[in-house]
């Protein structure tokens, strides 16, 4: 796993600044006096932080804008990073500001002065969440590990503990993520995932996997059609993490895990067919979540299915046409092989609502192109039919910076799905394929279950750098999940 920078919290020590190696991090307000460390730093450069300071090119830079001062004169250290940043930024100014830092000081050490700047722990995680990059395929330099450090100088740094081990429980959770997201087919097989998931054993988590005997003694039938055609077996993962109160019931999240898609025998174009290995993005989510949760010993009932499966073309595979039926007992015609998502959705949502009967439950795809037409690579689509979990899961997803909104459901859209030969089709066309989608998951929640889908296609993996992670796997959902879970599920 690509490994997490841990972050320090220490006293500031102003004699250090002269000989302090790699990279330096002062903030710098508009107005106001320099504080303790930056007048240090102020006298050491023979005034150039406050000539900086008072140039146009000061007056010019937004908040959370840095310039570097490379190779400081009197100072042994790289460059100085100057941040404009005021000295009460809200949460997700500090995380941004963190990312920049990050970003910049990559497999380096890193000094942040972070003195009596708000919020040092979302600098912290930021930082650490920006400074990710997925090698393990590369060769020579650019497939080197370079650690780097990361220490941050607060007032009372004895304080910060809690915080620190919380954020890198977090930083853990988005990382495992990540690498799963970003890990090509070949590597990440059924198996090689069933594998990662098993290994969070280690943290005291309760890890089952189904094999395909398993699951075609419970009758998950759609699920199985999905990869009858590859040569990797369909699993079904089980994590449970019991922090709560002994016997209360589990909150459920459920995760798509095809870790790679080819649309079957409704084959998909060449062009861009390379992403596909992002298809298991849900699944990538929901683990990521639960080792957090794991690792922060988290005091909630929490557990995390995820059906593994690869959707592969052959004499085998699922035809448009057939007829399956699903673990609940109701008829799917398959009228395109690669709407796949909701057919091994359907059938684990079914088996955790059976099995854990849990509180509420939260499924999580990158189930539709349609989703990336309407919200584009801002916001996942959050379908649900409780109002109050929704809200919540809103609230901590604005809270994390991690883009959500919420779309329609109505009985109407069920007239799309109609079949003539079987109770549903798995499609119903072009027209808002993001929601019929959810309307056919919806048929698989039980009366009276709290739920929501999360169709995370276009925020789980992107072309472009966010403000938190490079272009790639975003690690989307580990942190609002993770949030909510506290909010709700652990009390005072």
């Amino acid at each position: 796993m690509t490994q997490v920078t841990k972050p320090t919290f220490a006293e500031l020590d102003i004699e250090i600044l002269a000989t302090a190696p790699g990279r330096i991090v002062v903030f710098l307000s508009a107005e106001g006096p320099l504080d303790k460390a930056a007048r240090r730093v102020n006298r050491l450069t023979k005034g150039a932080l406050e000539r900086f300071r008072a140039s146009e090119a000061f007056a010019k830079m937004k908040q959370g804008d840095t310039h570097d001062m490379a190779w400081p004169t009197g100072m042994a250290c790289d460059a100085v990073q100057v941040m404009k940043l005021e000295r009460r930024p809200s949460r997700d100014e500090a995380r941004k500001a963190g990312a920049k830092i990050g970003k910049a000081g990559a497999g380096k050490a890193v000094l942040v002065l972070a003195g009596p700047i708000r919020h040092p722990e979302e600098i912290a995680l930021g930082a650490v969440l920006r400074d990710y990059n997925f090698n393990a395929h590369r060769t020579g330099e650019a497939g080197e590990v370079k650690v780097g450090s990361l220490t941050l100088t607060v007032p009372k740094p004895d304080e910060m503990g809690e915080k620190l081990d919380n954020l890198v429980a977090v930083a853990e959770g988005v990382f495992m993520t990540r690498d799963l997201v970003n890990e090509p087919s070949n590597v990440l097989t059924t198996t090689e995932f069933a594998k990662r998931a098993k290994d969070l054993e280690a943290l005291g988590m309760k890890v089952t996997v189904l094999e395909e005997p398993d699951l075609e003694k419970l009758g998950m039938r759609t699920l199985l059609s999905v990869g009858q055609g590859s040569e990797s077996p369909s699993k079904v993962v089980v994590m449970e993490w019991n922090g709560g109160k002994k016997g209360d019931a589990p909150f459920a999240l459920i995760g798509k895990g095809v870790v790679f898609d080819t649309g079957g025998i409704s084959l998909k174009p060449a062009a861009g067919m390379e992403d596909m290995t992002m298809d298991m993005g849900g699944a990538g989510t929901v683990t990521g979540a639960m080792k957090t949760l794991a690792l922060r010993k988290s005091k909630a009932n929490v557990v995390g299915v995820i059906g593994i499966v690869e959707n592969m073309p052959d004499g085998k595979a699922s035809r448009p046409g057939d007829v399956v039926a699903s673990m609940k007992g109701d008829t799917v015609e398959i009228i395109n092989t690669d709407a796949e998502g909701r057919l091994v959705l359907c059938d684990i949502m079914w088996y955790a609502q059976e099995t854990f009967k849990p509180v509420g439950m939260i499924d999580l795809a990158t189930l539709t192109g349609a989703i990336i037409i309407g919200l584009g690579h801002e916001n996942a689509g959050v379908f649900s039919n409780d109002d109050t979990l929704c809200k919540n899961f809103l609230k901590a997803a604005e809270a994390e910076g991690e883009g959500a909104w919420r779309m329609p459901l109505g009985a109407a859209y069920d007239q799309l799905l109609k079949s003539r030969v079987a109770d549903m089709k798995n499609v119903g066309g072009r027209a808002a394929g993001s929601v019929t989608a959810a309307q056919f998951l919806q048929r698989f929640v039980q009366d009276g279950m709290p739920w929501i889908h999360l169709d995370i296609a276009g925020v789980a993996s992107v072309a472009t750098d966010t403000a938190l992670a490079p272009k790639g796997a975003t690690g989307w959902g580990v942190m609002a999940l993770n949030r909510m879970i506290a909010d709700l599920h652990e009390g005072a």
